[in-house]
């Protein structure tokens, strides 16, 4: 988180090559001295990274391929961006901006903000969970740290046209105070933890 920068590094010998300061204007137009640097993945389709400032709100897409004449696209999303992940394809990155009740959705093969959908309190998906819903296709899941939801936003553009970018589905968990959602392909659950529940029940128990 400090100080408020990125650096790109040599793969191999992790030597600093280039920094880059994170301060500058939020989504709101107003000056931010120490953004923070919250999630950072790359990108599969180009030499590119895709870098998250809490405070702006603001979504960098790092073209590294020529570091003397960087390439940087920003994207406005929501303010306090934090963590996220891929769709089941790799192409569409899902980060959560929590404390707008927001998932932010960046198409990292066209680099530009594919969607903005309104979720529960405070999402916090960690990297999310990928799975094919019955009725809606190819979803991705969230759980939240302020309520007890999980919310399931579906991720095909192509065969579910009407279902993309938008919450299709909300379940109700065991309660509020989730950090992480997982699953796995060659499995059919679920599994959402509650650790800062207040309750000792829910938050030393994972809910499947």
């Amino acid at each position: 988180y400090w100080p408020p920068q990125y650096v790109i590094m040599d793969g191999d010998t992790l030597k600093p090559l280039k920094v880059v300061a994170t301060r500058g204007m939020t989504v709101d137009n107003e000056y931010h001295p120490e953004p923070r640097v919250a999630s950072i993945v790359a990108s599969h389709f180009h030499p590119e990274f895709v870098v998250n400032a809490k405070e702006t709100g603001k979504i960098m897409i790092v073209n590294y391929a020529d570091l003397s004449n960087l390439k940087v696209t920003t994207l406005d999303a929501a303010k306090f961006l934090h963590d996220g992940g891929f769709d089941s394809t790799g192409r569409y990155f899902l980060v959560a901006a929590n404390a707008s009740n927001k998932i932010a959705v960046v198409d990292t093969k066209e680099d530009k903000l594919a969607g903005l959908v309104d979720v529960g309190k405070i999402p916090h998906p960690g990297r999310g969970a990928n799975f094919i819903h019955p009725k809606f296709g190819p979803v991705w899941a969230t759980s939240h740290l302020g309520d007890e939801t999980i919310s399931l936003i579906g991720t095909d553009p192509v065969k579910h046209k009407d279902k993309a970018w938008k919450v299709v589905q909300t379940i109700k968990a065991q309660g509020g105070g989730s950090l992480f959602i997982k699953t796995h392909p060659k499995s059919k659950n679920l599994w959402v933890d509650t650790p800062l529940n207040p309750d000792t029940k829910n938050s030393q128990t994972v809910a499947v």
